[in-house]
C-alpha cells in the first residue's frame, strides 16, 4: 500500500459484510482510487461518534501489520480512509 498521509481523508470503496454475529458491520477489503483491491487482516476495534444528526462509524483495523483506520459516513454514506 503507498504512502498516506494520516493528517487526511481519502475516500475508498469497501466490502464489507453486514449482520455477523455480535459485530454488526466488519470491513473485509478496500480500495483506493487506482489501485488494487487491500484486504483487512483483522479487526481491532470499532466505534460511534454522533456528529451533528449523523453518526460516524469507525474501525480500527490492520493491513498485514500496518494500522489504518476506515470511517463510514452515514450522512453521505461514503467510506473514508484516515
Amino acid at each position: 500500500m503507498k504512502n498516506f498521509n494520516k493528517n487526511q481523508k481519502e475516500q475508498v470503496e469497501v466490502m464489507a459484510l453486514f449482520g455477523y454475529e455480535m459485530t454488526p458491520c466488519q470491513p473485509l477489503t478496500f480500495r483506493r482510487r487506482g489501485e488494487n483491491e487491500t484486504e483487512v487482516t483483522e479487526l481491532l476495534r470499532t466505534q460511534i461518534r454522533f456528529v451533528g444528526g449523523q453518526a460516524l462509524h469507525i474501525f480500527d483495523v490492520l493491513i498485514g501489520r500496518e494500522k489504518v483506520r476506515l470511517e463510514f459516513d452515514s450522512g453521505n454514506l461514503s467510506w473514508y480512509l484516515t
